[in-house]
């Protein structure tokens, strides 16, 4: 029987399979490496805010304590946002551009909170505490970047489980003195501080015969 293909075309037909597995697997690659780069998690990408506020004038010129416009960031899962009253409060003495703080005074009018854009949103079936966190040592500028650099904010980290999950394994690397959690100028000095007041590191447990760190367990960050 004489042969249906030549050998010519055989060996096109083997390029093109191997040409076309090596395209799918940069795709995948190339897709992979897309997820998980800043750019899909809008890293550096500032969000669009109702009034123009900036973090570089008021924690770097002002030299603001985080905890003035984010009050519960040591008490409460959520730091909570500047009320409408926060901002003017000052703003009525200091400094008043009527355009500019419509909004809060839209907000007062209403009885309602100013809509103020998230930037660092996590998903809903995610848990983050914000008093656990700063309890632990854990400084703003480690998930936030230097906001007090900042014109415009915008997300510093991808805040994605990678990125968790590198800290909650090495959690000493990213630990402060209590005392130097909110401080711009702090320097580390190589001491490790230990988790306090929670005690995350105290206990392990058994999970089919594997040890797991309650900080990397699926249960203390996954509702």
């Amino acid at each position: 029987m004489a042969q249906i293909f030549s050998p010519a075309a055989d060996a096109r037909l083997r390029l093109a399979l191997v040409i076309g597995a090596a395209l799918l697997l940069l795709g995948l690659g190339t897709g992979f490496a897309w997820v998980r780069s800043g750019t899909a998690w809008r890293v550096g990408e500032p969000a669009a805010q109702p009034i123009p506020f900036s973090h570089a004038v008021h924690a770097g010129g002002l030299g603001l304590d985080c905890r003035f416009c984010h009050a519960g960031v040591e008490r409460t899962a959520d730091a909570g946002m500047p009320s409408a009253e926060t901002c003017l409060g000052c703003h009525e003495r200091v400094w008043n551009v009527t355009a500019q703080f419509a909004p809060l005074r839209a907000a007062i009018a209403r009885g309602a909170a100013v809509e103020w854009s998230s930037v660092s949103r996590l998903p809903d079936h995610a848990r983050f505490d914000h008093s656990a966190h700063t309890a632990a040592g854990v400084a703003c500028g480690t998930c936030h970047g230097k906001v007090e650099e900042m014109p415009r904010t915008a997300k510093a980290e991808t805040l994605n489980m990678g990125f968790c999950l590198d800290c909650h394994r090495d959690p000493a690397a990213q630990q402060r003195p209590a005392g130097a959690v909110f401080a711009r100028d702090y320097a580390p000095t190589g001491e490790a501080h230990a988790l306090r007041p929670h005690g995350l590191q105290s206990f392990r447990y058994e999970h089919y015969g594997v040890e797991v760190s309650p900080l990397t367990r699926c249960s203390t960050c996954h509702r």
